[in-house]
């Protein structure tokens, strides 16, 4: 997606998501300490070179630094990140991926990760998926949505195609066919293995319209590096009058092959 590319420059992506402040916090927060650390190591050294430098007429002698002076530095960096992490890292990662929105409210999707596409699947008007079934699973079906199933027969399927509405919480529950996968929205902040065999939730709230690019980072196979999905964020207008065009589209496609056929 041409436009996604608009979202870089020399920096961190854009933010585009609820958590993005709280992730850019954190590394701005961990590279200003480390350069902080680096200064002083670097200054410390200098003055080492300088005091204890070879010359004339001076003699070398042993000498003994007490504990509490030499752990001091020790000390203090690791108070640092004992603070960091119970300030900042452990309510982030319980609000990031631990404590799990509800359902009810939020925008529900189920993604599936194959080599080498992304499937997204929305529940329809109802707000409920269809049933689904392994036999039922094809080219053309590849959630395996059970056609006799009425809940399921406003559901719509996107492949490498997802759209959110803006300022709405998303619930995704994210699985994958074959192998490990990696869902992957840079601009979001998040990031999140599909494994086989599992449904993992996934959930964010995007802040920003635009175009964006979901990406698998994990190695997956020789189609690795083609397994996108455009992404768009836009008001819920439009991301409803998405739906109803998918919709409408599979429609007009099931109807195809037996209107050809009766011609």
């Amino acid at each position: 997606m041409v436009k996604a590319l608009e979202n870089y420059g020399w920096f961190l992506p854009v933010q585009a998501s609820d958590f993005a402040a709280d992730i850019d916090r954190g590394l701005i927060i961990i590279h200003w300490a480390m350069a902080l650390i680096f200064v002083l190591w670097g200054i410390f050294f200098v003055y080492l070179l300088v005091r204890y430098r070879h010359r004339d007429g001076h003699k070398v002698e042993r000498s003994h630094m007490s504990l509490a002076v030499s752990m001091t530095p020790d000390v203090a960096v690791l108070g640092f990140e004992i603070l960091l992490i119970a300030v900042y890292a452990v309510p982030s990662w319980s609000r990031m991926k631990i404590t799990v929105p509800p359902a009810e409210g939020a925008v529900q999707v189920e993604l599936m990760a194959e080599q080498f596409n992304w499937s997204a699947r929305y529940p329809g008007k109802d707000g409920k998926f269809g049933r689904t079934a392994p036999d039922q699973v094809d080219f053309t079906n590849p959630f395996g949505i059970v056609a006799e199933d009425p809940a399921g027969a406003d559901d719509v399927v996107a492949v490498n195609e997802m759209r959110f509405p803006v300022d709405e919480t998303v619930l995704v529950k994210l699985t994958s066919k074959d192998v490990i996968h990696s869902f992957f929205i840079p601009e979001f902040r998040v990031k999140q293995d599909a494994v086989p065999g599992m449904a993992l939730p996934v959930w964010f709230k995007p802040n920003r319209v635009g175009e964006y690019e979901l990406t698998c980072a994990q190695l997956c196979g020789v189609g690795h590096a083609i397994m996108r999905a455009d992404v768009k964020v836009e008001d819920r207008a439009s991301f409803d009058a998405w739906l109803a065009s998918k919709k409408a589209a599979e429609h007009a496609d099931a109807a195809t092959p037996a209107a050809v056929e009766q011609w």
